[in-house]
C-alpha cells in the first residue's frame, strides 16, 4: 500500500503537472486482477486522457476461465465538438447544466453511423470457432452506457480488476469509470457485426446525447472475406434509452465466485446522503450568471455540504505538512437536515489501512463540478509499513 502520492486528482493528492513537465506515479498492484484504467483528474481533462490498465495474473498462474484467444480492450468515451475545458467553465460561469457530448467513441473513433468518421470505425477481427475476451471500459464522462454485439452472447467474467462468478448476458450496462470483461465465442455465421454502445439515461426531462458509436467485430474466415466485404454490418437491437428493468437485471446479476470475506469489527458508522440540486442566486446576481431552472444555479452535495477544491496546496500535502487554512474536519457523520431517505441505498465496509487523503466523489464528472465530494484523511498507522511515505522528488508543485 502507501500509495497515497499515486492516486493523482488535482488539489488532493498533488498540485497539476505543469505543461512540459512529467511526474512518474509509483505504485504496487495488491489483490487485484482484470482491468482498470487511468485517466486524467483535472477539471474535464479525463474527456481524452485517459487508457486501459491491464493487470495479468503472475507468471505461472491462469485465469479462472479457459484462456481466451486474443484479448482487446475497448474503451467507451464521450466527445464534444468543442474544448471540454470550455464547456465545463462555461456551465460554472452561467450556473446551468453543461452541453451534452456529441458523440460517443469506441477507443477513440465514434463509428460510421457518424459522418465524420465513416472511414475510420475500429475494427476488432475474430476467427470461426474462437473465444476471446473484451475488456470493455466506460471512460465516459457523464454517461451510462449501454453496450451489445449483434447476435452474440457476452459471459461476464470480472469487473473493476476483480473476478466474478461467470454470467451470460446479451448486453452490458456500464456507469462512467467501470469496467466489464467478458468472453465472446465467434459461433455465427461468418459476417460483419455491430458492436455498439449507446446512453441509459432514465432521468425525465434531462438532456442527453442520444447518439450511437459503432466498432465492428469482423470474421476473417475466407467465407467472409469474400462475401462480406462490401455488405453493412449486423446491428443489434439496444435497449431503449429509459430501460431500467434491463439496467437493473444487469448489475443485480453480478456474484463474488466464492466466499468473500467483510470486516466485522466496526470502528466507525457513516451516514451519507448524496444530493443534487439548485441554489437560488443571491440578490442582485446577474441573470447571465442564473441560467438554471427558474433563475437558479446547479449544485450538489454529500451531507449537505458541497466540495470545494483548494487551489495553492494539495489536500495530501497539508496534511502531511501540516499547513492550515486548506480544509477542515468537520464534515458531517451524519445528515445535519433529516427527511424521508427511502430510495436507492448502498451499505460499504473498508478498511482505513492506507495512509493518505482518499477523495470520494461521483464519477459523473458533472456532478464534482457541483460540489458532489469529500475527502477522507486516513492516518498512519504502526510501524514502516502503515506509515505515509515522503512526496516523491518529482511531485508538482503549485
Amino acid at each position: 500500500m502507501r500509495t497515497g502520492w499515486a492516486d493523482g486528482p488535482e488539489f488532493v493528492t498533488q498540485c497539476p503537472i505543469r505543461p512540459g513537465k512529467s511526474y512518474t506515479y509509483r505504485f504496487t498492484i495488491q489483490g487485484q486482477e482484470g482491468t482498470l484504467w487511468w485517466h486524467a483528474h483535472s477539471s474535464w481533462l479525463r474527456a481524452t486522457v485517459y487508457g486501459a490498465l491491464i493487470i495479468r495474473p503472475r507468471e505461472g498462474d491462469s485465469y479462472p476461465f479457459p484462456k481466451p484467444k486474443r484479448e482487446t480492450p475497448l474503451l467507451l468515451g464521450e466527445w464534444w465538438d468543442a474544448n471540454p475545458i470550455d464547456v465545463v467553465r462555461q456551465a460554472t460561469r452561467t450556473g446551468a447544466a453543461p452541453n451534452v457530448s456529441d458523440a460517443y467513441t469506441i477507443n477513440g473513433q465514434p463509428g460510421d453511423l457518424y459522418n465524420c468518421s465513416s472511414k475510420d470505425t475500429i475494427i476488432v477481427p475474430v476467427d470461426s470457432g474462437e473465444t476471446n475476451l473484451l475488456r470493455v471500459v466506460n471512460s465516459g464522462l457523464n454517461q451510462q452506457l449501454f453496450f451489445k454485439v449483434a447476435n452474440h452472447k457476452l459471459t461476464v467474467v470480472g469487473a473493476d480488476a476483480s473476478y466474478v462468478k461467470p454470467f451470460t448476458t446479451s448486453v452490458l450496462m456500464l456507469g462512467p469509470g467501470q469496467t466489464t470483461d467478458v468472453l465472446i465465442t465467434a459461433d455465427q455465421p461468418p459476417a460483419k457485426y455491430y458492436i455498439a454502445a449507446r446512453a441509459y439515461a432514465s432521468a425525465q426531462g434531462a438532456p442527453f446525447d442520444n447518439t450511437t458509436t459503432t466498432a465492428i467485430l469482423e470474421y476473417k474466415s475466407a467465407a467472409c472475406s469474400a462475401k462480406c466485404a462490401k455488405v453493412k454490418p449486423i446491428m443489434p437491437t439496444m435497449p431503449a434509452f429509459n430501460d431500467t428493468a434491463t439496467a437493473t437485471a444487469f448489475t443485480t446479476s453480478f456474484r463474488s465466485p466464492g466466499k468473500t470475506l467483510v470486516p466485522t469489527k466496526i470502528d466507525h458508522n457513516l451516514f451519507f446522503t448524496v444530493g443534487l440540486g439548485l441554489n437560488n442566486c443571491p440578490r442582485g446576481a446577474r441573470a447571465r450568471n442564473c441560467q438554471g431552472p427558474n433563475g437558479t444555479r446547479f449544485a450538489a452535495s454529500m451531507n449537505n455540504v458541497s466540495f470545494v477544491l483548494p487551489s495553492n496546496f494539495s489536500l495530501l500535502q497539508a496534511h502531511q505538512q501540516g499547513i492550515p487554512g486548506v480544509f477542515t474536519t468537520d464534515f458531517p457523520g451524519n445528515p445535519p437536515v433529516k427527511f424521508d431517505y427511502t430510495g436507492n441505498v448502498s451499505l460499504i465496509r473498508f478498511v482505513a489501512d492506507n495512509p493518505g487523503v482518499w477523495l470520494m466523489h461521483c464519477h459523473l464528472d458533472v456532478h464534482i463540478t457541483w460540489g458532489l465530494a469529500m475527502a477522507f484523511v486516513v492516518g498512519n498507522g504502526v510501524g514502516e509499513m502503515q506509515t505515509l511515505e515522503p512526496p516523491p522528488a518529482d511531485l508538482p508543485v503549485c
